[in-house]
């Protein structure tokens, strides 16, 4: 009964927080307003019908996010040197196709998002005919290296967790 009324409540509650803590001014009716553009949201999201993730390894999702918060702090240091260095250093940007072995919406989507947040990569496409995906590299200088890396570093967990 309760889940028909309220679908997805943390996505309601972060809905409400987030409106209440971007208005100016602070009160009951900024709350009431929230609560009901969330409402709203809520109950669209309730019509796309998303899958509801199955997460086998919790544990593995902290050493995921472990890894995504290096690698986005390590790549804003890498751009922020290429762009303050200027023409010093040769920087060879090229396009990537990654063969995945990854099925699940939920692990791709995680994949695709950590792809796009780290600077200096972008997921650009995905197939699934081949059940691959187009990168987009700042500076990529071995195809074979990257594979590896996010085949290992990503890809692997993602499959521990969403098998």
């Amino acid at each position: 009964m309760i889940r028909r009324i309220v679908p997805f409540p943390l996505l309601f509650v972060g809905l409400v927080l987030m409106w209440v803590m971007l208005q100016q001014t602070a009160g009951l009716g900024q709350l009431l307003l929230g609560s009901i553009i969330a409402f709203g949201a809520m109950h669209a999201m309730a019509l796309l019908k998303p899958e509801h993730p199955k997460v086998q390894r919790l544990d593995r999702v902290v050493v995921l996010l472990w890894h995504a918060l290096v690698d986005v702090l390590r790549s804003n240091l890498a751009v922020m040197t290429i762009i303050l260095t200027g023409r010093r250093r040769t920087v060879t940007s090229g396009f990537l196709r990654l063969p995945l072995e990854l099925k699940d919406k939920t692990a791709l989507a995680i994949l695709a998002i950590i792809l796009t947040a780290t600077p200096g990569s972008a997921w650009l496409e995905y197939s699934a005919a081949d059940n691959s995906v187009l990168i987009h590299l700042l500076d990529l200088q071995n195809e074979e290296e990257w594979i590896k890396t996010i085949k290992t570093r990503y890809e692997a967990l993602l499959l521990e967790i969403f098998p």
